[in-house]
Order: structure tokens, then sequence, then C-alpha cells
């Protein structure tokens, strides 16, 4: 039999497990964390611009040609020519790339967050400002105009010997609060009599409950599953009214569906998370000098005789005999759970891809019921 009391110094961290052999706990969880209002979405927008002011970290202006045709096209916006056969050396000017997300509802003066990438072979952007930049839509309309002064959350120092240090990246950095809004996204949220409700994952048993929820708290016929992701719902046609509708709504409780059973396992760590629901079925696998074997033999359980009340039942028994020799034979009896998968590989201080090994095997064979996810 195992000792629960021993633990492999080798893979000892390699299972990290969430409820496997206790029962699900059901909790309930707000609208508002489990789905979305379809049309209600952030807005990608992108810019390309030019951060000035570094500190002889810009690009080398003879393998990014961009950056000098950047910079003239900008001077020439403001009376300054500069000769076709004149390339400046610039030291202090990056070319880069700008990105922002535009949060629903954004009106114009409204400003955004913004994250600023070097495009080219500067070094650092520390220091830098960026200049005045338009952020397009994926329909090429400006939605955000960006400038400011880039905060920086990298380091990076090199001597004349080519030694260097780098701490995090220096060539991306960002400005909070560094775009104002200038044009606001249309949305059909007020245009129509009922509004759709998307689940974040996608589930029918959810989308059922949903449906429910709404139906029981305002009334029947009020919300109708449309698939296993959108629930319709019908709502006043007045905005302010809808608005409170949906402050309402968003705020109800309901237990979404349990998820699909899954076994995660991360090859280079050996971390391995399993789900509640996940089952092994008698089977037997061999991997290398490593042999594993499992085995059904439920109990059936009855009630005392003349007693009332009570129902037969099937419980499953578990044995684990562990053999260390050479041949590194497990044997595992009736009912096995993945728990007792791991802590036999333990015993024997197996690395933790014998662990994967074992589980896709499984998987393979049809007798994990799960999904197995390698990272």
């Amino acid at each position: 039999m195992l000792d629960s009391n021993k633990k492999s110094p080798q893979i000892g961290w390699l299972l990290l497990l969430f409820s496997l052999l206790t029962p699900s706990i059901t909790y309930a969880e707000r609208i508002k964390d489990l789905a979305s209002v379809s049309g209600v979405r952030n807005n990608q927008l992108l810019g390309y611009g030019l951060v000035v002011g570094l500190d002889g970290t810009g690009d080398q202006t003879s393998q990014t040609p961009f950056t000098v045709q950047s910079l003239k096209s900008m001077l020439a916006q403001y009376g300054i020519l500069i000769p076709s056969n004149v390339n400046p050396q610039l030291k202090n000017v990056a070319a880069v790339s700008i990105h922002a997300t535009l949060t629903p509802f954004a009106k114009p003066g409204q400003t955004i967050d913004i994250t600023v990438s070097s495009l080219g072979n500067s070094k650092s952007l520390r220091g830098g400002s960026l200049l005045m930049t338009p952020l397009r839509g994926i329909d090429g309309q400006v939605y955000a105009i960006a400038q400011g002064n880039l905060v920086v959350g990298g380091l990076g120092v090199e001597g004349q010997d080519g030694s260097k240090v780098s701490i995090n990246v220096p060539s991306v950095g960002r400005i909070p609060n560094g775009a104002s809004v200038e044009r606001s996204v249309p949305t059909n949220f007020a245009n129509s009599d009922a509004i759709m409700l998307n689940l974040h994952t996608p589930d029918f048993t959810t989308a059922r409950r949903l449906e429910e929820a709404i139906n029981k708290k305002i009334g029947v016929g009020t919300a109708m599953a449309q698939d296993a992701v959108s629930v319709k719902v019908s709502a006043p046609g007045d905005t302010a009214q809808r608005v409170s509708f949906l402050s309402y709504l968003e705020n109800l409780e309901l237990t979404p569906g349990e998820a699909p059973a899954k076994v995660i396992v991360n090859s280079r760590t050996g971390t391995v998370v399993i789900g509640s629901h996940v089952t092994v079925m008698p089977a037997a696998v061999s991997h290398g000098s490593m042999t594993v074997t499992i085995t059904s033999d439920p109990l059936v359980s009855q009630p005392a005789p003349f007693s009332r009340g009570g129902n037969t039942a099937v419980v499953p028994r578990s044995n684990i005999e562990v053999s260390s020799e050479d041949s590194r034979m497990f044997l595992f009896s009736p009912g096995v759970t993945l728990d007792e998968i791991v802590r036999a590989v333990n015993q024997v201080g197996a690395a933790p891809g014998d662990l994967v090994a074992i589980l896709e095997a499984l998987k393979q064979a049809g007798a994990l019921r799960a999904e197995l996810i390698v990272i």
C-alpha cells in the first residue's frame, strides 16, 4: 500500500488538484460576470508616429530610412524643407507604433491609455516624448489623437566594450491618458426592441439557466436562448429605461453550468491541474520501464433487511500496490483516481515527463474521460 506521508523530492511539487476528490460546490455568479451585451465592445486603434527627445538611443537612420522619411514629411508640414540628397543623422528620434483600446460608449474629450512600441532599432524610449499622432480604427477613420511623455518601465545600459544590462523591455512604453477621443463609435444599443447577451464561455446549460433566471425575475417570455452563446432579451425602447433595465439585469445571479472535465499539464514545470469531473477507466499503460495497471472491481452496498429508506449503491474500492524494483510495476485496484496515479509516480521518484506520457497514453486509449491539454 502507498504511504501518503512519503513525498518524492523530485516531483513533490508536481500536482495541483482542484476539487478532484470532493463534491462539486455550486456557486452563483452575476450575469455581468458571465455575459456581455452584443455590440457593447472594445475597439482597437492603431497609429504610427515619432518619439523625440531620446538621449542618444534613437534609431540608427542608416538602417531605418523610414524614420528619416517620417521626420522630413513632418517638418515639411511646418514649412521646413530638407533637400532630398540630405539625410540627417538622427540619434534622438525613433519611429514607433501606437496602439490603444477604445472603450464602449467613449465620448469625444475623454482620454484613454496608449502603448508605444519601437519599430526600428532604438535601444530605449526612456525620456522620450510622442509627437501628435492620429489613431485609426479598422475602418480607417481617426478616433483619437495621441501625444505625451512616455513612461518606460525597462532599463538598458551598454558599455563601450559591448557589455550591457537590460531590465524588462526599454523599447516599449506607456502614456496614461495619452490619447484624447475625437470620435464616438456608432452603436445600435438603443435602436432595437431587444438586446442580445453573449456568454463569455459557450455552454448550453449556462444559456438555459440564464434564460430561466431572467424569466423568473422579470416575466415568462422575456428571455429566449438562441444557442450555446446568445440569449435574446426583450428590453424597453426608451434609452433611459433600457439603462435601468440592464443595470438590474446584469446584477441577477445564477449558477453557471459546470466546466467540462479537463487535465492541464505544464510539461516544462511538471505542474498538473485536474478538474473535478475527471475519471479514469480500467486500462494498463507501459512507459519505458514503467507500467501502470488500472482494474475495476466495484462493490455493491445493499441496505440491511427490513430497513427503510435504504438504496442499493455501487461503491468503488481502491487498493494500490507499488513495486519500486527495476521493473517499476504499478498496480492500481478498482476505483483509481488520477490523484493516486500521481502519488504512485512520486513514490519511485519518476520524472514529470513520465506522468505526462501516462496521461497522454490514457487519453489515446480512451481511458481518460477528460480533455487533456499540454502546454
